[in-house]
């Protein structure tokens, strides 16, 4: 997904190894959801929201049949109208 590339490369960019701490995060949160679908809060009829916790970001996910379908992962405090235009 281009937004967790994008979020990576600037952390990374910022040392501390802190782009490899995100993608970690980001993996540890997608393998909750993968779990435990229903886990975290609905913000839309059918889309849900898991934060992660050391970065201002989150997962927007539907929970379907026989997958999960990540909407996006986005900074929690951008325009959090930006991401419906992929609904």
């Amino acid at each position: 997904m281009a937004e967790v590339r994008e979020a990576a490369r600037w952390y990374g960019e910022r040392g501390l190894e802190l782009d490899v701490a995100f993608l970690d995060e980001v993996a540890s949160v997608l393998a909750e959801v993968r779990a435990s679908p229903a886990r975290y809060p609905k913000i839309d009829a059918d889309l849900r929201k898991a934060p992660l916790r050391r970065f201002p970001y989150v997962i927007l996910y539907r929970a379907e049949a026989e997958e999960i379908v990540v909407v996006a992962c986005c900074h929690g405090r951008r325009d959090p109208q930006e991401w419906r235009t992929r609904l």
